[in-house]
């Protein structure tokens, strides 16, 4: 009668030559290769020139429809100066590729602010190119204003992608934290904790001032408010996981700003 229970036994134990792995967040063991979750692979390079390709289009038709069509696009130099911000930052995106394979260990869903925050950069230079074009709420001397706005723009799309590099598939649109997630404090992260966010920022607010106009302003603050939430969210996320090296890190840096922010 003791034979079953023998057979039992061996049929329970593991298959010899089979290494077996622990699985995250627990003490029970699985064959080698387990995974609890398999993080998505990196884009190709050909649909992320696609995707960039695709969204330049989009921006040239809302641009085109704010000041009255293409040719007027085509003459407003403000306007082209933008479109070159946009097709540089867009191409160096599809050459970086900073988003590589996620692999998420914990997401807040947040979809109310990530509507906001897709919707209001995209819509906001067409605002202003409109209200430039009817002077609703006129900037002045507009010219310099203007420019002053592609510069804006410019430095906070590079900022955004530099911050999106030095992250890499770390980066996620979600509130989240991926696997075996690095606390990052270098480059931008050295001086604020969400220069991606301040970059974004920037080029909104860029984006509102580069046809002289006041008019799409009140878009940026939509933007600023959705943003800040979404600060808070995502702070708190990162404080309970990574504890007291967060709060160190956040007690000697700013949330947007240097020297501004600071947790206590």
């Amino acid at each position: 009668m003791e034979r079953p229970r023998t057979l039992a036994r061996a049929r329970r134990r593991p298959q010899a030559g089979r290494r077996a792995a622990r699985i995250p967040g627990s003490r029970c063991r699985k064959p080698a290769g387990y995974s609890a979750a398999m993080p998505t692979p990196r884009p190709h390079l050909a649909r992320v020139l696609a995707g960039a390709l695709l969204a330049l289009a989009l921006d040239v038709a809302l641009l085109a429809a704010g000041l009255g069509g293409l040719a007027p696009l085509w003459r407003d130099g403000h306007a082209r100066g933008l479109l070159l911000v946009w097709a540089a930052g867009g191409g160096a995106l599809a050459l970086l590729r900073p988003v590589r394979g996620q692999d998420v260990a914990t997401a807040r869903r947040d979809p109310g602010s990530m509507l906001v925050l897709f919707v209001v950069p995209l819509v906001t230079p067409m605002v202003g190119a409109l209200g430039g074009r009817l002077h609703w709420l006129a900037l002045r001397p507009a010219n310099p204003i203007g420019w002053a706005g592609v510069g804006l723009a410019a430095l906070g799309l590079a900022l955004r992608i530099w911050a999106m590099a030095v992250l890499g598939p770390r980066f996620s649109p979600l509130v989240a934290v991926q696997r075996e997630h690095a606390l990052e404090t270098r480059g931008p992260y050295a001086l604020v904790r969400h220069p991606g966010y301040l970059g974004a920022l920037l080029a909104c607010l860029g984006g509102a001032l580069a046809f002289g106009s006041g008019a799409a302003l009140p878009l940026w603050l939509v933007m600023l408010a959705a943003q800040l939430a979404r600060v808070r969210r995502e702070e708190a996320l990162l404080a309970e996981h990574f504890g007291a090296p967060w709060r160190a890190y956040a007690a000697r840096t700013g949330a947007l700003l240097p020297g501004l922010g600071r947790a206590r």
